[in-house]
């Protein structure tokens, strides 16, 4: 069943949307900006839809503009109104928010395209790649390679937070202790002191000059030298002075965690890891994670080299891609991704068998099958509280930027935990 998505794909380079056969409880309600400032994001979804059920007999698209006078509220009214058996959207979290005010006092599902993980509920699913998506991918890798000792250092904001419940959940679900998390200020000196104190530096620098005091401590005299009467040594116009040593810094002892996640970009992540740098936080010794957003700027992150982040394997889209370029001449936005993969499980369910009586395919059950469906983006699959699970790539940054898958998506939902 893993392939029933992706075959839809070759099916639908022909053109434009084929309606099927019209009837209440088989429609799907499609929920989109189609005016406003993100028409043309909301326009480009809504063809990735079409695309998706572009073949005889799939259900109707039944569509509404969440731009509209009366927003997702209206637009969502107008789906229940019109018996629809699905909805697919809205976009963003606050109008999903709405629509599913809308829907809760009916057995409608709900396929929204945000991240938030906050908007989730039985019957409402976010299709979004959520933080805490990432996270799990990445701290289960961890973990293969004996990290134990989790932590993170997040900025004080939305993305932020939901990393670091995330790594808390994680952390619980594998049994580990409570991971240490600080949410850190916006300015250098902020960042720098946080991060000092977070990783135990005083500490570190304390042993680390001990241990430097006892080596020199039992290091030999040097040559020529009588250890009991120092000033026995050759004569001052005999002897050629030693020159100095080299200053060099001294290496201090790990940091309290061996692993460590991070969320910030732009300008602050570079604050972030110039702060390491002077609390001696190596991405070489410590496991360093981040945002799947790490991705759009890999060739600028050569100093976090080693470093982690989880995303979707990029070659998997590649067909899509091409197909949607012959339909529609450009370049398809990763959130046409979610469009597309929403509506192509949907037919999907709709021409598989279901049980007598049945109204339409959207079942609870047929939407949280264990094995879920193959998409755009890889195989994803939905929980009962209106989560989703997805099998992610594992990148490595390089040392010269850019990165690398160094644990390939493993092509199917593992436990129920992706």
């Amino acid at each position: 069943m893993a392939g029933v998505l992706m075959s839809t794909l070759a099916a639908c380079a022909g053109g434009g949307h084929g309606p099927g056969t019209s009837h209440a409880g088989r429609n799907v309600g499609v929920l989109l900006p189609l005016t406003g400032n993100n028409a043309r994001l909301g326009q480009e979804m809504l063809s990735a839809a079409r695309m998706a059920m572009n073949t005889p007999g799939a259900p109707t698209l039944d569509v509404h503009d969440t731009a509209a006078p009366g927003g997702a509220t209206a637009a969502a009214q107008a789906a229940v109104k019109a018996k629809d058996g699905i909805i697919l959207g809205p976009l963003t979290a606050g109008d999903a928010t709405q629509a599913a005010t809308v829907t809760a006092q009916t057995d409608l599902p709900m396929l929204a395209f945000t991240s938030d993980v906050s908007v989730a509920r039985p019957d409402v699913w976010i299709l979004g790649i959520a933080p805490e998506q990432q996270v799990r991918r990445m701290v289960g890798a961890a973990i293969k390679e004996n990290r134990q000792h989790f932590a993170a250092f997040l900025p004080d904001n939305a993305l932020g937070h939901a990393m670091g419940s995330a790594l808390q959940q994680s952390c619980s679900e594998h049994g580990l202790s409570s991971p240490q998390i600080v949410y850190h200020g916006a300015t250098t000196t902020e960042i720098t002191e946080q991060l000092k104190t977070f990783s135990a530096y005083e500490s570190r620098a304390a042993t680390a000059a001990t241990q430097a005091a006892a080596t020199a401590a039992q290091e030999p005299a040097p040559a020529g030298v009588d250890p009991a009467n120092p000033d026995s040594s050759a004569a001052p116009e005999a002897a050629t002075p030693p020159a100095p040593p080299a200053p060099q810094e001294v290496h201090l002892p790990p940091p309290p965690f061996d692993a460590l996640l991070l969320a910030d970009t732009g300008l602050q992540l570079g604050h972030v890891i110039a702060a390491m740098r002077t609390a001696q936080i190596s991405p070489t010794e410590t496991r360093i994670m981040g945002p799947g957003l790490w991705g759009a700027f890999a060739g600028k992150l050569a100093q976090l080299q080693n470093a982690w982040y989880a995303a979707p394997d990029p070659a998997s889209r590649q067909h899509f891609v091409q197909l949607f370029m012959a339909q529609y001449h450009h370049m398809p936005t990763p959130l046409a991704d979610l469009s597309y993969d929403a509506a192509a499980l949907v037919k999907a369910l709709d021409q598989a068998p279901r049980a007598p009586g049945a109204k339409n395919g959207y079942s609870v059950t047929a939407l949280t099958r264990p094995e879920g469906f193959s998409g755009v983006d890889g195989v994803f699959g939905f929980t009962g509280n209106g989560r989703t699970r997805r099998d992610l790539a594992i990148f490595q940054i390089l040392p010269e930027g850019g990165s690398r898958i160094v644990q390939a998506p493993s092509g199917r939902l593992q436990n129920g935990t992706n």
